[in-house]
């Protein structure tokens, strides 16, 4: 098989390492990790080198803590300039419409700049992480590694949701880029589907545990979103745990209460369906994945955040 060349931004954040680590393991791509010329030197983008990849400065001219949208923009221009046979913009999440999550239609800003370019795209999104898709336990077992704010259960818990280990994201990116049908398309990936009660009855299963199950409105989340507003318009020092707060109401009321983050809901958008495209690709099972969490064999995500998710919590409460 032709190897091809990859160059990947973001590297050392939670996405960027499981796609390098799965264009590692596929061993048919040249990398090339990018970073601002004042990174290059952080331990994070030197490890690279031993991976036996490579690195190289781009000056993309945002702030250090610019959003990723503003970051892509220019990284886009600049793929159109040097020719660039395909660009994957920053996806990677649960299918849903424009117009009803924050994050969603940042990326849609990307995706329309990309199309105005005429540029080769791929856009992958992958439904919710396992990392993010478990609730606490009442002993405090497994709080090292619990992610997103908020215990409640969105609506009734039926509703199915397309779950992906974090860690399995490269694999899928490995296939999907070097496949001619994904040229100028939307694939959407995922591991298993699952609802919310379902996840509570393994974790009590696994554990041995008893989860109290408290169930939260579509009016609950559209509330929070609105405290959230009000909170990033009037008090700048909570924009972190305002848009944490917001940015989690708006996901729990997208796949938890309209059941948007199904392959069926994203063939509806348009997506290519990544089961159909890639029935090979082996994948971390979710009950396998809660046996390490509750094991304390699992790796947390955005653990710098952590004080923000809990600030969030308590607001969301």
């Amino acid at each position: 098989m032709a190897r091809s060349c990859v160059g990947l931004l973001g590297a050392s954040g939670e996405t960027g390492r499981s796609i390098l680590e799965g264009l590692l393991e596929d061993g048919n791509f040249d990398i090339i990790v990018l970073a601002r010329p004042a990174s290059l030197s952080k331990p994070a983008n030197v490890a690279f080198k031993d991976k036996g990849v490579q690195l190289r400065a781009v000056d993309l001219g945002a702030s250090e803590d610019s959003i990723v949208s503003a970051l892509q923009v220019p990284l886009a221009t600049a793929a159109k300039k040097a020719g660039v046979q395909r660009f994957v913009p920053c996806g990677f999440a649960p299918a849903m419409p424009v117009g009803v999550h924050m994050s969603r239609d940042q990326k849609e800003v990307v995706y329309n700049h990309v199309k105005r370019l005429h540029l080769p795209y791929t856009i992958i999104d992958v439904g919710w992480w396992y990392q993010f898709s478990f609730p606490k336990l009442p002993s405090g077992k497994i709080d090292y590694v619990v992610g997103l704010p908020g215990q409640r259960i969105p609506g009734d818990g039926n509703v199915p949701s397309a779950l992906t280990d974090l860690r399995d994201i490269g694999r899928y990116v490995a296939q999907v880029i070097r496949d001619e049908r994904t040229l100028n398309a939307m694939v959407f990936v995922h591991n298993e589907m699952w609802t919310s009660d379902q996840i509570h009855d393994l974790l009590e299963q696994l554990s041995g545990e008893t989860i109290p199950r408290e169930y939260a409105s579509a009016e609950e989340y559209e509330r929070q979103i609105v405290e959230a507003d009000t909170k990033l318009k009037d008090n700048p020092e909570e924009l972190a745990s305002s848009t944490i707060q917001k940015v989690a109401s708006q996901y729990y009321l997208s796949w938890g209460i309209r059941g948007e983050n199904t392959p069926e809901y994203a063939r509806y958008l348009g997506y290519l369906d990544g089961k159909k495209l890639y029935p090979d690709v082996k994948f971390t099972s979710f009950e396998s994945y809660l046996q390490e969490v509750v094991s304390g064999k699992a790796k947390g995500v955005y653990q710098d955040s952590r004080p923000l998710f809990e600030k969030a919590n308590k607001k969301a409460h």
